[in-house]
């Protein structure tokens, strides 16, 4: 029995190349069709809506933004938000060459663990993008390896200021846009944890607790708005390979420990 390999980077198994079963062969069509119907109607849900993005300016935030402007090129919104705002309009002019001008970008200098910069963010935007209906918490950082009792005060500070602080404060920034819609409400919240708040690491202990918390923080808010027709979600990837410089221990780690932030589950759109 033949056995046939696609890997990830195949876009196509063309029959020119490949001698299939007539079984495979209706595994392989159904598959494509599933595949065509699927992006069709994630185009239709995402068709007129609002997205915003923190911590957009690399890694799995702007290959969110890519991937949200490739699903839906022709009726979209995106805020897209980081402190690097020359990152994010070099991003906006990249899906603009690529989708062509019907993804309506604006980009926003932002630090999440500043709470002023973070209540101003809503009242200061444009009124045509206001209409939120897609949240991405992504911002969030890990900083040092110091094990206790050697972890340096600032570092605990900034962590839990960015990675639980910064994105309570941005949800709750959001969450009265999408409360105020009929029927209760409705709206979309993804919180992107990590791996490391299910599975904590030596050296990492003040990062891993700043997931666990996210974690907490995003099971109690499913249940609060669980009467409503706002979905709140967390994502949990690994390790991802992303703009900044590694940490020693990470530069010990053998090659390919790192996930590219355009494989996964960035290859479907977030759509909820």
């Amino acid at each position: 029995m033949n056995r046939i390999v696609c890997s990830l980077s195949s876009t196509l198994c063309s029959r020119q190349h490949l001698r299939l079963s007539p079984t495979f062969q209706t595994i392989f069509n159904k598959s494509h069709i599933r595949t065509i119907m699927s992006a069709t109607a994630a185009a239709r849900r995402l068709e007129g809506k609002t997205v915003l993005i923190t911590g957009a300016s690399s890694g799995i935030g702007k290959s969110t933004a890519f991937e949200y402007a490739r699903t839906s090129p022709h009726n979209l919104k995106l805020i897209l938000t980081a402190r690097r705002i020359d990152s994010l309009k070099e991003i906006a002019a990249k899906i603009n060459e690529e989708v062509g001008n019907g993804v309506k970008i604006h980009p926003v200098k932002l630090d999440v663990s500043n709470p002023e910069e973070v209540r101003q963010l809503v009242p200061n935007l444009p009124e045509d993008f206001k209409d939120i209906s897609i949240l991405v918490n992504n911002a969030g950082l890990v900083k040092g390896v110091a094990k206790a009792p050697e972890i340096a005060e600032e570092d605990i500070n900034v962590m839990f200021a960015t990675n639980v602080t910064g994105l309570i404060n941005i949800t709750q920034a959001i969450l009265p846009i999408f409360k105020s819609r009929p029927d209760g409400g409705a709206g979309d919240i993804i919180n992107i944890g990590s791996i490391a708040g299910r599975e904590p690491y030596p050296g990492g202990s003040i990062y891993c607790a700043t997931k666990a918390a996210v974690r907490s923080f995003t099971d109690s808010l499913r249940k609060e708005l669980i009467a409503t027709r706002i979905r709140v979600i967390e994502i949990d990837p690994g390790q991802v390979e992303t703009v900044r410089p590694r940490l020693k221990a990470e530069r010990q780690m053998p090659a390919g420990s790192f996930s590219n932030p355009n494989l996964g589950i960035l290859r479907r759109p977030l759509l909820w």
